[in-house]
């Protein structure tokens, strides 16, 4: 019979990747948060000012914002984007 022989640095190692696993998991949410926040001068051009800061402010809440881009890549934009000026 052959045993696993797992040394103490290995265990050290595997115990402390799993923290950090926890960790970045945990993180993950607030990731998107900081994105969207980033990105709220973009979607103000985009859509205008009051559905530009309330499509940000979906996106900025963690959960809500993560459902709302899913669907939103198999139906397109919930909010819409504002009107394109054409230039006559």
């Amino acid at each position: 019979m052959t045993e696993k022989n797992t040394t103490l640095k290995r265990k050290l190692i595997q115990t402390g990747g799993w923290h950090i696993a926890k960790r970045v998991a945990k993180a993950v949410p607030y990731v998107g948060t900081v994105v969207a926040i980033g990105l709220i001068g973009q979607s103000i051009k985009r859509k205008g000012v009051v559905k530009g800061v309330v499509n940000s402010g979906i996106d900025a809440i963690p959960f809500v914002g993560t459902a709302k881009n899913v669907v939103e890549i198999f139906t397109g934009d919930l909010i819409p984007d504002k009107n394109k000026k054409t230039k006559g």
